[in-house]
């Protein structure tokens, strides 16, 4: 069986290819979004009736399911939308303060009420993503309808782990991702005829790309990440998916020649730091 921390790792590092092939391809935030579930979604379904995997729910998880499929759906769609209302950065920054928001809604919600490591390493790892930022970026920040989609998005993103958490205690991975992203699927698509977004009449090399967000950013990504959530803490799971700036970073620097700063490096450092501490009292109990 694949150790949970292994499958994060691999699942922080099929997300982070995300926003780099969002760059490079010209396509609408939002029809990329509904592209990379449908197209994880497509692939999936099959697999698991041929090799019957796909487990009928408890009749009280289909509303969970459903709520997790709409969160997650809105999340993206939101986040978009954010960037578009006032910047990447500011948006990216408000988004990760999910960690917060699901370490308080894990002890609210799951009982699971976050230790002394966990509250440091969020402090530290926050810290580093300030700095990976920059300081210009809050003197420039503005409390506008970018700000609250921003800030909305993460509160979503972190309902979305911790309702995730619960399903997955009762349901199977492979199950609940059909289920889930079937559901953000239809749904994105709704959005997308109700904004007029594109959704056809793209080159071979576009297809290409979202096939790739499809297949590894959602399918692999998140096939991994849901199995973290369901072995670890969801706290920590999603303390650890900031490390995702740093590995997108890397993955710009290295595809596209976006420039990495020793401000850039150090931040990163402190992030990864910060995501240590969080094991650390786990690790010294086992």
């Amino acid at each position: 069986m694949l150790n949970p921390r292994v499958s994060l790792l691999i699942g922080v590092i099929a997300i982070s290819i995300f926003p780099v092939l969002v760059k490079w391809a010209p396509v609408s935030g939002i029809s990329s979004a509904f592209y990379r579930m449908s197209i994880a979604v497509i692939f999936l379904v099959p697999y698991v009736l041929f090799k019957k995997k796909l487990q009928r729910p408890e009749r009280e998880l289909w509303l969970l399911i459903f709520i997790c499929g709409i969160l997650f759906g809105s999340d993206i769609a939101i986040w978009n939308l954010s960037i578009h209302y006032s910047n990447a950065t500011q948006a990216t920054l408000l988004t990760n303060l999910s960690p917060v928001w699901v370490g308080i809604g894990s002890a609210l919600f799951l009982h699971e009420r976050p230790g002394k490591h966990f509250w440091i390493g969020t402090f530290v790892a926050l810290s580093g993503m300030v700095i990976l930022m920059g300081p210009e970026t809050f003197m420039q920040m503005r409390f506008d309808k970018g700000f609250i989609m921003a800030v909305t998005s993460g509160l979503l993103y972190a309902s979305y782990m911790i309702v995730s958490k619960r399903v997955l205690n009762q349901l199977n991975i492979v199950s609940f991702m059909t289920y889930s992203m079937s559901v953000s699927s239809f749904y994105l698509l709704i959005i997308c005829l109700g904004m007029g977004e594109p959704l056809w009449h793209f080159s071979p090399v576009i297809w290409g790309v979202l096939g790739i967000q499809g297949l590894v950013c959602q399918l692999l990504g998140w096939l991994t990440i849901s199995y973290a959530v369901q072995k670890l803490d969801a706290q920590r799971v999603s303390l650890s998916l900031l490390s995702q700036s740093i590995v997108t970073g890397l993955l710009a620097w290295i595809f596209i020649n976006e420039k990495v700063t020793l401000q850039m490096i150090i931040g990163g450092l402190i992030i990864l730091a910060g995501i240590g501490i969080t094991f650390l009292k786990r690790k010294a109990l086992s």
